[in-house]
């Protein structure tokens, strides 16, 4: 993806290369501290590196710098709905630094990766929101993206999700 520069904001947008990683994971840190999750936060900066390149990497991820230095991230991957018959991008962090907030970066990181998306032939952007980010929420809102009241996200982790992969070895 080129270079992608906001003109108002001096925003500069470019995918994240290996070499990014140690950036990524301490963002997503920060991030976790902000939200107030920070003792579920474990992983490493070689996860992001190891995960996040390459031929099979499980994300892709934008940078924002503003004047080339560090002003947040999207962290996201593709999707598909069965239901549209196309395929869209589920942003899974979007996180922009404290002192780049209320400049745009926010709003230029979606917008760079709505088009990441619709550059693959995707239709639509999905993301999550904590109940109590009462910033994000109003955020989003801002820029149209609304919450989808038909939907409740649900998620198996740790011991629910082993047990839930160890059914498959058990039934054959």
């Amino acid at each position: 993806m080129p270079n992608h520069t906001t003109p108002s904001t001096s925003v500069s947008i470019r995918l994240a290369t290996e070499d990014d990683a140690e950036t990524i994971h301490q963002a997503i840190m920060d991030l976790a501290v902000y939200v107030g999750e920070q003792d579920h936060a474990v992983a490493q900066m070689e996860d992001f590196r190891r995960f996040g390149f390459g031929p099979d990497a499980a994300f892709s991820c934008l940078i924002a710098e503003t004047d080339g230095v560090f002003a947040g991230l999207s962290l996201f991957f593709p999707v598909f709905s069965t239901w549209l018959g196309r395929p869209g991008v589920y942003v899974q962090d979007l996180y922009v630094s404290p002192e780049a907030r209320g400049r745009g970066v926010g709003e230029a990181l979606l917008a760079a990766t709505a088009t990441w998306s619709r550059e693959r032939g995707g239709v639509y952007l999905r993301l999550s929101v904590y109940a109590d980010n009462h910033n994000a929420k109003a955020f989003y809102a801002r820029l149209g993206i609304g919450w989808n009241e038909n939907e409740h996200a649900h998620a198996a982790y740790g011991a629910t999700f082993e047990a839930l992969a160890s059914r498959q070895a058990r039934q054959e």
